[in-house]
């Protein structure tokens, strides 16, 4: 999962949020930039160069164009604050963006595979193509690599899920470049099928990563848990608050890239209410600071001896 690469402290104040949030717009801008002339370059030599790869890359590259719309968007919406239809934020609009990504890939990369088929059916009707277009692909694939190291780090640093899907979109492109290249090179050695063959295995690799992506996304709208890792950790949290001496039905469920947690603690039964209450919110301060939680609904139950006998009692 994309989640699984950030490490569990983060911050959640408001603060942090609006640097996340920059951090988005400014890199989203840059891949916005890189792809709109990879676009224009990669179509165009295509078509001049006869290179069918060349032609799908570039196309590739439209579908990062549109994508890159879909993270500002999703940026600018996830984060507005709780209101009185989202109680808890709008970060799912992250997940609802990464969702989208991933259905753009599939539906790019299944187009990609008709178009190759279709030349594969017909081999006579492929061209040779030029050298030009071998350069292409080579600057192209330079560019998609540069942009991907970029946008990985910028998305590590801030912790988005989303911003690492888009940066992982990146580099589909650059390895989908990589795989071009080696299909005109194909071509120009005297093997003018390979370069459709290239266009054939550039879909399937993108076709295969919007699978990935929307899965996981839709998972995550149906409030998937967090991996067992993470449940441990915010478990151990829990259990390192003074005062608590248990806990149990522990639930974890994910929005956008916080968790929200529910959980059950178990405190002395002896204890006033006041006190018990000061644990309880001891305990959730602990998680918020520590994890990349949104909100923890804690319930107190009694532990101890006084416990098992008020229960007893409540059976006869």
């Amino acid at each position: 999962m994309i989640s699984d690469q950030f490490d569990d402290d983060v911050e959640v104040s408001p603060e942090s949020q609006a640097k996340r949030a920059a951090v988005a717009s400014r890199s989203t801008w840059v891949s916005i930039w890189v792809n709109l002339l990879l676009t224009l370059t990669q179509i165009t030599a295509g078509v001049l160069a006869k290179s069918q790869g060349l032609v799908a890359d570039g196309i590739h590259s439209l579908s990062d164009l549109v994508a890159d719309f879909v993270v500002l968007f999703a940026s600018h919406h996830s984060k507005r604050e709780a209101d009185d239809d989202h109680h808890y934020g709008h970060q799912r609009f992250e997940t609802a963006a990464s969702m989208v990504l991933g259905m753009l890939l599939l539906a790019v990369g299944l187009g990609m595979l008709w178009a190759a088929f279709r030349k594969l059916e017909a081999p006579e009707t492929v061209q040779a193509v030029h050298i030009a277009a071998l350069w292409t692909a080579a600057a192209s694939l330079t560019a998609k690599e540069l942009l991907f190291r970029y946008m990985l780090s910028a998305g590590k640093r801030v912790k988005s899920s989303m911003l690492v899907a888009n940066a992982w979109h990146a580099r589909s492109d650059a390895a989908s470049s990589l795989v071009v290249g080696v299909g005109i090179i194909g071509n120009l050695a005297g093997y003018p099928i390979l370069d459709p063959i290239a266009a054939l295995i550039v879909g399937f690799m993108v076709a295969r990563m919007g699978w990935g992506f929307t899965w996981d996304a839709l998972h995550d709208l149906m409030d998937r848990a967090v991996d067992a890792s993470d449940t441990e950790a915010i478990r151990e949290t829990l259990m390192g608050t003074p005062g608590v001496r248990g806990i149990h039905d522990l639930r974890t469920r994910k929005m956008g890239d916080m968790i929200v947690v529910d959980v059950h603690i178990e405190i002395d039964a002896t204890m006033t209410v006041e006190k018990g209450h000061a644990i309880a919110v001891e305990a959730r301060s602990r998680v918020l600071q520590r994890h990349r939680v949104l909100n923890v609904m804690t319930h107190v139950d009694p532990w101890g001896d006084h416990a098992a006998a008020l229960e007893s009692s409540a059976g006869d």
